[in-house]
């Protein structure tokens, strides 16, 4: 067992490959390269450029080996899930706590979404492979690391129900944001979720229909308003689930979150996450001057989106008042 462990030590499941005669992984050697970057595509791109990932050949595995060698590593605990509504203060959140040596900060790696919208699987394998692939993700690379911290996709939050019996005991984070200015960021530059068939439209709960009959701008308030839904039904439906509201401050985000997963940090590391607030969110060596979308006109309805956002703004009032 020690020889396995040394062999998988710093390997990491990246893909899931699906084609009609298989299905398997491809994994990643990810050297000492810590989870610093905003996202996880981005601490990818920098491994790539080891020897052991620039050979002709690729490391592939079956899901079988990958659910025996996660069992083998010694990997630190799941501490949260957080779910996000997109350009809503999730990648700073993620940023601030990665500045701590004791995290790992793992945002949106896309192997858990392919896992999750998968239909290769029955759904005991998938939810032990989604178990399997979270071990190895918060496997301890570093002997000061003890909290596994992972930031789902916006699109993610329509399978928290599911997510939640896999993982009935780990506290999950809702992180909204005002709806005028969500879709503002969107519309200077769209993510891909907010893209009509890119994200394929059904897994928004969206027709076919519904889209050949709104504007690029309004099917980009429908998809939020789908996840706005999601997060109302989700916190009414759930006890161990925390409203985080970017609109309240990052820093009452950052000292609520931590509070709410019981992790004790320095007054240092503390400092560190706050310090890091001004900066930019996606660029740690510019200095946040504020949105600049913020003035943009938006020329959208947005009336059932604004609707959910008080059930939510209701919600986030309500957990501040237990």
């Amino acid at each position: 067992m020690e020889n396995v462990q040394h062999l998988i030590l710093n390997w990491l499941p990246i893909k899931l490959i699906e084609s009609e005669n298989e299905v398997c992984f491809e994994w990643l050697y990810l050297s000492d390269i810590p989870f610093a970057e905003p996202f996880f595509e981005e601490t990818i791109a920098k491994c790539r450029s080891h020897s052991y990932n620039s050979k002709p050949f690729k490391l592939i595995s079956t899901a079988e080996n990958l659910i025996d060698w996660s069992k083998e590593l010694d990997c630190v605990e799941l501490k949260s899930l957080v779910f996000h509504v997109s350009r809503c203060g999730s990648t700073m959140l993620s940023q601030s706590l990665a500045t701590s040596s004791e995290n790992i900060m793992v945002s949106e790696a896309p192997i858990i979404d392919q896992i999750l919208r998968s239909e290769a699987f029955d759904a005991d394998i998938k939810s032990v492979l989604l178990e399997s692939v979270i071990r190895l993700l918060g496997q301890k690379r570093f002997p000061e690391q003890k909290n596994l911290i992972i930031k789902l996709d916006a699109w993610s939050i329509f399978k928290a129900s599911y997510l939640r019996s896999v993982f009935p005991e780990i506290p999950f984070a809702l992180l909204y944001r005002n709806p005028d200015e969500v879709l503002r960021s969107h519309q200077k530059m769209a993510g891909m979720h907010m893209v009509p068939n890119i994200i394929p439209s059904s897994v928004f709960g969206i027709t076919f229909k519904e889209i050949q009959e709104i504007s690029f701008q309004q099917y980009q308030a429908l998809v939020l308003e789908k996840y706005f839904q999601g997060f109302v039904d989700f916190y009414e439906e759930d006890s161990n689930v925390i409203m985080l509201n970017y609109n309240d401050g990052m820093k009452n985000v950052i000292e609520r979150f931590i509070s709410f997963i019981d992790v004790s940090f320095s007054k240092n590391e503390i400092n560190l996450m706050l310090e890091r607030l001004k900066k930019h969110s996606k660029n740690e060596n510019a200095v946040f001057a504020g949105d600049s979308y913020k003035d943009d006109v938006l020329s959208v309805n947005l009336d059932e989106v604004n609707l959910l956002h008080e059930k939510l703004n209701a919600n986030f009032i309500e957990y501040l008042a237990r």
